[in-house]
């Protein structure tokens, strides 16, 4: 499990716009939990009612410190405070240190040396589980995960020793540069690159699944979003489009389906 990425988590000014919005375009049913606090929603698809991912509202003084609607990702590990510690001694930094989340792990909030932000989280299973994902591929599902660095090739070796990755596929973007994909053991996970001059930072990026990639495109729109980037042919045979939530959290859609 070490390295792979286990969940995806929507930080966002209104909870139940974003409920209306991601539902119908993804397929999810919401279920809401009361934590000390606050409340966290976990979102279903059919057959896998545990959900793929979840939300909770940011809060005033997460707005304050400049932190926008966004998705971030939690990356499993065998042990959250060596891993957290790695990132602070190799040049990254952490943004929020280990602490437990009672009866689902045990988690931090840390950056890469470039400034791109990511959780890693060492789940808390039950005796004798060791957890389960929906099959790769099933619609509702994140199905990539894309770092655009601030210089994908001085970060690739901080990646590689933390979480075990190996380069994949490299493809050629003419001026965008090199588009490296890399993979845990015989399963590809996810792709890096330069980030252009206009993006702000570095970031990381997310893709989920969907049947066909121009009626869910349309979807966005319909439901108030935004089309960032018109639906692009990749590599593997599959289509892509960037796009906007209506509460300003930037996401990508991908399926093999035109």
């Amino acid at each position: 499990m070490h390295g792979t990425f286990i969940w995806h988590e929507l930080m966002t000014p209104d909870p139940a716009a974003a409920k209306a919005f991601y539902g119908p375009l993804l397929g999810w049913e919401p279920t809401d939990m009361d934590m000390e606090g606050f409340t966290y929603t976990t979102f279903a698809i059919p057959g896998f009612p545990s959900g793929v991912a979840g939300m909770m509202q940011l809060t005033p003084e997460m707005t304050g410190q400049g932190i926008p609607p966004n998705w971030t990702g939690y990356i499993a590990v065998d042990d959250v405070d060596k891993t957290a510690a790695e990132y602070e001694a190799n040049g990254g930094a952490i943004h929020r240190a280990p602490e437990d989340i009672p009866g689902i792990g045990r988690f931090a909030v840390v950056a890469d040396p470039q400034g791109a932000v990511v959780c890693i989280m060492t789940p808390q299973m039950p005796e004798g589980e060791t957890g389960s994902w929906p099959s790769p591929g099933a619609v509702g599902t994140v199905g990539w995960n894309e770092l655009m660095a601030g210089d994908w090739g001085k970060v690739w070796d901080f990646y590689a020793a933390r979480f075990g990755w190996q380069k994949d596929m490299a493809v050629d973007m003419d001026a965008m540069g090199i588009y490296q994909t890399f993979k845990l053991g015989d399963r590809g996970i996810g792709g890096m690159m330069t980030k252009m001059p206009d993006m702000p930072m570095p970031y990381w990026g997310f893709y989920f699944i969907v049947p066909a990639i121009d009626a869910a495109a349309a979807k966005v729109t319909e439901l108030g979003g935004k089309v960032l980037m018109e639906p692009q042919p990749v590599p593997g045979d599959s289509w892509i489009v960037a796009c906007q939530d209506p509460q300003g959290a930037f996401f990508n859609l991908t399926s093999a389906t035109r």
